[in-house]
């Protein structure tokens, strides 16, 4: 049975719209092929997101938020020790780029035309990832396995050194034979600067 405009729900709106970006791309999909989809009026969809350009940023959003909310309850497991957390962290953040990636290379390939559109979603993605960064680089600190006078400059430098491993414009070196080497290689020599100071 398809939504009315009452049971519509912002959600429901952006899965479908999910899946018209993954059938028609970015350049094709439009707000009245959403609408379809559910089986409602684009007004109705327009009574959610006020342009086709929010929608798209929600989208957006919603895409990074998985990748983020995967990688929170690491950066918060007391239980790990902070050098694990951090090893879990880039690793996980790596995995789950390469999980968008080859899993579904159409819909990665929308997400990095809409993640152009999407400043603030990428740079909100950003400042949330080097958060959690940050407190495990603090209990690292705290803990003093971590040596770092300015945790956030430290999670913000990790972040960026890491790049090749999960900035999407490097997503053709992910399937590359030696990138697990790479990846374990550049963090074990990250690690080990933070032991030092």
């Amino acid at each position: 049975m398809a939504p009315t405009a009452e049971t519509l729900t912002a959600e429901r709106i952006l899965e479908a719209t999910e899946e018209v970006l993954r059938r028609h791309g970015p350049a094709k999909a439009t707000v009245v092929d959403v609408a379809r989809a559910l089986g409602v009026s684009h007004g109705s969809v327009y009574r959610h997101f006020r342009t086709k350009a929010a929608l798209r940023e929600a989208v957006t959003k919603r895409w990074l938020d998985r990748t983020s909310e995967e990688l929170a309850g690491i950066a918060t497991d007391a239980a790990r020790d902070p050098e694990t957390r951090l090893r879990d962290w880039l690793a996980e953040l790596f995995a789950a780029k390469r999980r968008k990636a080859g899993g579904d290379p159409e819909l990665f390939a929308t997400y990095l035309v809409l993640a152009g559109e999407s400043g603030g979603a990428v740079a909100d993605h950003v400042t949330d990832l080097t958060g959690q960064l940050t407190r495990i680089v603090e209990a690292g600190v705290e803990s003093g396995a971590f040596v770092s006078a300015d945790p956030a400059t430290t999670a913000r430098a990790l972040f960026q050194t890491t790049g090749r491993f999960h900035d999407p414009c490097y997503v053709s070196d992910w399937t590359r034979p030696d990138i697990e080497s790479d990846f374990t290689a550049a963090v074990d020599l990250l690690v080990r600067g933070l032991r030092a100071g």
